[in-house]
């Protein structure tokens, strides 16, 4: 589903990835580890087309993402891809429906379908009590949890996450680490998850390191 081949990326004189290569399959669950620098963050915003590689190809679902021009490339991003923060990024002013509701706005579902996904999802996620609060007055976990459902409103082919528990006390992490495979099991969802959390990691399909630009093991 997922296929990177040979990308390199360097930024001036730093060379960050080494020729990284990466196979996904629908469905999976994958961690990515490695000290500080290692090159995952890189990676991953390499995967979701937030960034370029210097070289080598990045292929999803049959397309060649490198062949895109940016206004399909971002169409693109917005119809495939979901992505979990270390910090929810929602936005302060809008409720909870409405922050989960903007990825489908922006890929011109209608407003109606769009928050029936939408409180679906965050039915689906337990927030069923929390649809029309703000930001502030929600928990870390439950801004998080609302930041999932983002990440999902629009059938992602995969969802993303980097240090996705970070920002969460160890009650709310395990929580959130279990949703992403009670997500798999009932959608399908494939993550790449960033973390530097061992028991998160090791909890994954598959755990690739990192190492100085380069997957060491997987």
């Amino acid at each position: 589903m997922i296929k990177a081949t040979n990308i390199h990326k360097s930024y001036r004189k730093l060379n960050v990835l080494k020729g990284v290569s990466l196979n996904i399959s629908k469905g999976e669950i994958i961690s990515i580890v490695g000290a500080s620098g290692a090159g995952k963050t890189t990676l991953l915003h390499i995967l979701g087309t937030l960034d370029k590689a210097d070289n080598g190809t990045l292929e999803m679902n049959n397309t060649i993402t490198s062949s895109l021009s940016d206004k399909k490339l971002a169409l693109f991003r917005n119809k495939n891809i979901g992505f979990v923060f270390q910090f929810h990024h929602l936005l302060p002013e809008f409720t909870a429906l409405e922050n989960v509701c903007i990825p489908a706005f922006i890929s011109g579902v209608s407003k109606s379908e769009a928050e029936e996904k939408a409180t679906t999802l965050l039915k689906f996620l337990g927030l069923n009590e929390r649809i029309h609060h703000k930001p502030s007055e929600l928990s870390g976990g439950e801004q998080q949890r609302v930041a999932v459902a983002r990440a999902l409103i629009n059938n992602p082919l995969v969802v993303l996450a980097d240090e996705p528990s970070g920002n969460l006390d160890s009650a709310s992490a395990k929580e959130l680490h279990q949703l992403f495979f009670t997500l798999r099991e009932k959608f399908n969802q494939t993550f790449v998850i960033v973390t530097h959390n061992e028991e998160l990691a090791n909890m994954a399909d598959r755990k690739l390191t990192m190492r100085d630009g380069n997957i060491i093991h997987n």
